[in-house]
């Protein structure tokens, strides 16, 4: 491993000489012995960390911090400064400076510090790195989409993107909301700051105000310490409130004052702590039912709809299929132990003449369970789940030529609507209640025997409907 750069400046010259000798068997060292000359080094080498006297000739430590933290923002820099100058040196700090040590100087503590403050530039290199890696695959490359409709809501990402408005994200269960809500994040002023997601269907309605507020200790029974909430954590940055519609009607109104006052209250608090925050949020209710029976507050809706973005389900855009499937073999070789590379064109007839009904997060795991059972390169028929090659009701039949065939025709017909239709209620039925049988037994107007016995038919599992 190559040694890492530090430019040492000291106008000592033998207090130089000492600090090469000292640094020398761990780090490449480079010298200088005023300002101006170390500036020049630093106009013509990358180095890792300058650790430079702040009293020096020409161009003292202060004047060399600010080229230096000019160049590169992310360059530690450490002052050497005496007793009768730590002063400055703080002020210094509140310029950029990493740390001061006081002479005379003690290698061990000088060595010390001069680690910790690589392994800080390191921290931050890889902090770097991993945001534009989020912003890879969160930014609007990551949407697979050649759909028209699904263009303009790109464009509109585009647009809002820089502002502070609330967006609400509409959709189906599995057609990307929470990818838009990364994409807008990642795209806007905030994205070096928190996006802090919350899904407010999965957290149990007694928890949800200390989860989203925080609690101060000695709030409640096992508030052992102070906790910030996920409003707090996501200060500077954005909110992402996924399936919104769930939250209860009691704690809509506490979410509309902080989002309106930019204020909030721990639970068990006494003072109101200011926050910074954009928010998203998203569902896959109807709000506008919800406001209309009383379960959503009316003025919160209309806050957190300032911008309005519908997602269309993958039905309605299933020009984007095989972009999606190339996509999703890309991302999921691993699973593969034939090394799947593509899909046979009747494989993809099958995919395009689904229903979708869990969108692009069903596809995605229909080419995960293809890709782990297939043989070939290629994807086959036989590779798919049997529900993707169950024909429906946009199939094309062969047309009758008797009345015999007619009357039995019509009666495929019927049998494929029936299970069609008795299929798809059951899976919303199952997606609104997050697979909890009773409960979607109660919402349809069944008791639980009756709805036991069609998810058996139809060989549906509540299971992978929970999250």
């Amino acid at each position: 491993m190559a040694k890492k750069k530090i430019l040492v400046v000291e106008d000592e010259e033998k207090m130089c000489r000492l600090l090469e000798i000292n640094l020398q068997d761990k780090y490449q060292v480079l010298s200088a012995t005023d300002g101006e000359q170390a500036a020049k080094i630093l106009r013509g080498e990358d180095v890792d960390l300058v650790l430079t006297d702040l009293k020096m000739p020409k161009k003292n430590g202060i004047e060399l911090l600010k080229e230096a933290k000019s160049r590169n923002p992310h360059l530690p820099v450490i002052l050497i400064t005496a007793y009768g100058t730590v002063e400055t040196a703080v002020e210094a700090m509140k310029q950029g400076a990493y740390d001061y040590i006081l002479k005379p100087l003690r290698i061990e503590e000088l060595e010390l510090t001069i680690q910790k403050a690589l392994a800080y530039k390191d921290l931050l290199v890889e902090n770097r790195i991993l945001r534009r890696e989020l912003k890879r695959d969160f930014g609007e490359e990551s949407i697979i989409t050649a759909d028209p409709k699904m263009r303009r809501i790109l464009e509109l990402v585009d647009q809002i993107a820089d502002t502070d408005a609330t967006v609400l994200i509409q959709g189906e269960s599995g057609t990307g909301k929470e990818l838009v809500a990364r994409a807008i994040h990642f795209k806007s002023p905030r994205a070096d700051n928190p996006l802090i997601s919350m899904n407010c269907g999965a957290i149990p309605a007694t928890l949800l105000e200390s989860e989203l507020f925080g609690y101060e200790k000695g709030a409640f029974t096992g508030a052992a310490k102070t906790k910030k909430g996920r409003l707090e954590l996501a200060d500077s940055g954005t909110l992402f409130l996924d399936e919104v519609g769930e939250m209860p009607r009691e704690l809509q109104v506490t979410l509309l004052r902080a989002i309106e006052e930019h204020k909030i209250m721990r639970v068990g608090g006494t003072r109101e702590i200011e926050i910074d925050i954009r928010v998203v949020a998203s569902t896959n209710k109807d709000l506008r039912q919800a406001v209309k029976s009383g379960n959503f507050r009316e003025d919160l809706y209309y806050r957190l709809s300032v911008v309005c973005i519908n997602l269309p389900p993958l039905r309605e855009r299933k020009g984007d299929i095989p972009l999606l499937v190339k996509h999703f073999i890309n991302k999921h070789r691993a699973v593969s132990k034939a090394k799947v590379t593509d899909v046979s064109e009747e494989a993809l007839g099958y995919l395009k003449q689904y229903h979708w009904p869990g969108n692009i997060r069903e596809l995605e795991n229909c080419m995960i369970h293809a890709m782990a059972v297939a043989q070939d390169q290629v994807i086959g028929p036989g590779d798919l789940p049997e529900q993707v090659k169950e024909p429906h009701l946009d199939t094309v039949f062969q047309i009758p030529h008797s009345w015999k065939q007619l009357l039995q025709a019509k009666k495929i017909v019927r049998e494929q609507a029936v299970g069609k239709v008795e299929r798809e209620f059951l899976i919303r039925a199952l997606e609104r209640n997050r697979g909890n049988i009773s409960r979607s037994a109660s919402d349809v107007g069944m008791n639980r025997w009756q709805f036991q016995s069609l998810l058996k038919k139809y060989g549906i599992r509540p299971n992978e409907y929970r999250t």
